[in-house]
């Protein structure tokens, strides 16, 4: 009996424990389950940023791997007041005013027929005619100052005395000049050659001619020359004046005399003074009933030299300077001794013209000489005697030209 009830419990005890493990089967497979579904949550969420800065409450823009841009904001302004407009006066016309008043400044130079300068003379003594007009004038006065001034030389293949002539005319020149002027030297053959730029240095203009010695070609492009050098003049703010070294001969150039007589006249501020060369050799022909020969391959006729003659005093009469020409070389030093007393013996005048349109129109100007009463002045010399004197002024101006 006692085994009968043993038995019973051990097989309670049996099933105690069968169901013990069946229960902790049951919590190890939800523990797991449970532990694997945390697994997943976490592995969806990205890592953390230990460098992760937070933003500013002031911050705005875009955020990056350093951290966001900063981008105050903007305070809210009112915006700015309207600005008042001016209170209109009664019967005021609602426009502006521009004036662009003209001023013509004119070089005057007085000297007696023998070519001795006139000093002393007073504004009063200038009247100033523009197409027939008087006009008043505002500022006179009379210049000493250093010359800016151009040598431009002809040296080509062509006659030896000629070239022999240029190259003493512009050394005669340069003997001339003064510490305190500046000069520049250009050749010319088929086109202009720069030897020296501006200097105020005597040797380097010196050095500039012994450069002259092989010449290249026998053209002489004149108007070319003429008007590739005031074309680098209108550059320079002041007067300027170009001593033409030439015999006026043109042979080749691609400007016509009509082109280059309409640049000389739109130059306010330049004058020339032209200087024949090969005039005693051009005679001697002349006299054996021929021309002097001017180049190879180059006919010219007396008339081509007479034709030479006339443009050159055209150009110097258009600018206010004066043409020479020498038939010696003794008459070179006296020669240049007196262009440099006229440039530095001028009358400098302005005036404001009564015709103020800019209308791009050439204006004929003449200077007279007048007595305090208004009639004609009259110069005499120490005996009393009247002398009869020369008025050198340029011929007219080209007005200004306003597109409107």
């Amino acid at each position: 009996m006692i085994s009968g009830v043993l038995g019973a419990q051990n097989r309670a005890l049996l099933a105690f424990r069968k169901l013990l493990v069946l229960l902790g089967f049951v919590a190890f497979w939800m523990a797991a389950a449970t532990f694997v579904a945390q697994a997943q949550d976490t592995s969806q969420q990205p890592p953390a940023n230990p460098n992760k800065q937070e933003a500013p409450p002031e911050a705005g823009g875009p955020q990056n791997d350093t951290g966001p841009y900063v981008i105050p904001k903007k305070k809210e302004e009112p915006p700015p007041p309207a600005p008042e407009k001016p209170k209109k006066i009664e019967n005021m016309p609602d426009y502006s005013i521009k004036v662009d008043v003209p001023l013509v400044n004119l070089d005057v130079l007085v000297t007696t027929k023998d070519g001795q300068t006139i000093p002393g003379l007073k504004q009063e003594n200038f009247r100033i005619l523009e197409d027939g007009a008087p006009q008043k004038i505002s500022n006179f006065n009379r210049s000493d100052a250093p010359i800016t001034a151009v040598l431009l030389v002809e040296f080509a293949s062509t006659n030896y005395y000629f070239m022999v002539d240029a190259l003493n005319a512009s050394y005669a020149f340069a003997n001339t000049l003064r510490k305190d002027d500046w000069v520049a030297v250009i050749s010319y053959d088929m086109k202009p050659q720069i030897l020296a730029d501006f200097t105020q240095d005597k040797r380097a203009v010196y050095a500039a001619l012994n450069q002259l010695r092989m010449p290249g070609f026998a053209e002489t492009n004149l108007f070319d020359a003429v008007f590739d050098t005031i074309d680098r003049l209108d550059r320079i703010e002041g007067k300027k004046y170009i001593i033409l070294v030439t015999t006026g001969v043109d042979t080749f150039s691609k400007l016509t005399l009509d082109k280059i007589l309409k640049k000389i006249k739109a130059t306010k501020d330049i004058t020339i003074y032209p200087i024949s060369v090969g005039f005693a050799e051009r005679e001697y022909y002349e006299s054996h009933g021929r021309a002097a020969p001017h180049g190879m391959g180059i006919p010219v006729s007396n008339m081509d030299y007479l034709q030479a003659d006339n443009e050159m005093k055209t150009f110097a009469s258009l600018t206010g300077g004066r043409a020479y020409f020498p038939r010696f070389d003794g008459e070179l030093p006296g020669i240049f001794n007196e262009i440099g007393a006229d440039l530095r013996n001028q009358y400098n005048i302005t005036y404001h013209p009564t015709n103020s349109k800019q209308d791009g129109t050439y204006r004929k100007l003449k200077v007279e000489l007048q007595a305090p009463d208004g009639g004609p002045l009259k110069i005499r010399d120490q005996k009393g005697k009247d002398v009869k004197y020369v008025i050198y002024a340029r011929e007219g101006y080209t007005a200004k030209h306003t597109v409107e």
